[in-house]
């Protein structure tokens, strides 16, 4: 039987500055308790909703509780922030954007629009660096772990 040994060095890790962090912190805290605010007071009457308010409502929920995990693991729970991201740029301009050219926006729609733009502390306070070294670029060895 013969093993197999890395004839490479592991890639330093690109460190994160305290700021930097704090700053993701600061963005866990501000999805938390902008969704805890928003969602949680719902969560008695969830078994009255449609199905898909009642998803929407379970899905945002969880969020914000992933949410708060991230104040205390915020490098961690990076994909809770990119998550966040994702599907309001996806949202946006696939679904918000066409409705609103063809003039038939409804008053819903136009709410959670708006609630979407929110995503912008997010997306200020997201090290996209770390993610594109660590996520993006990754080296096949990551393929192998």
């Amino acid at each position: 039987m013969s093993t197999v040994t890395a004839t490479t060095t592991p890639t330093a890790r690109k460190e994160l500055s305290l700021t930097r962090i704090n700053m993701m912190r600061a963005g866990y805290a501000f999805m938390g308790i902008g969704l805890a605010l928003v969602k949680w007071p719902l969560l008695p009457e969830a078994h009255t909703l449609p199905l898909y308010e009642g998803v929407t409502l379970a899905l945002l929920t969880a969020m914000s509780l992933l949410a708060w995990v991230g104040l205390r693991y915020p490098v961690k729970m990076l994909p809770v922030l990119l998550f966040e991201t994702t599907w309001k740029l996806f949202w946006l301009p696939l679904v918000a954007l066409p409705t609103a050219l063809s003039g038939d926006m409804t008053a819903a729609m136009t709410t959670v629009m708006v609630n979407c733009f929110f995503v912008a502390p997010v997306i200020a306070v997201t090290p996209w660096r770390y993610v594109w070294t660590e996520y993006v670029r990754a080296s096949g060895d990551r393929w192998r772990r």
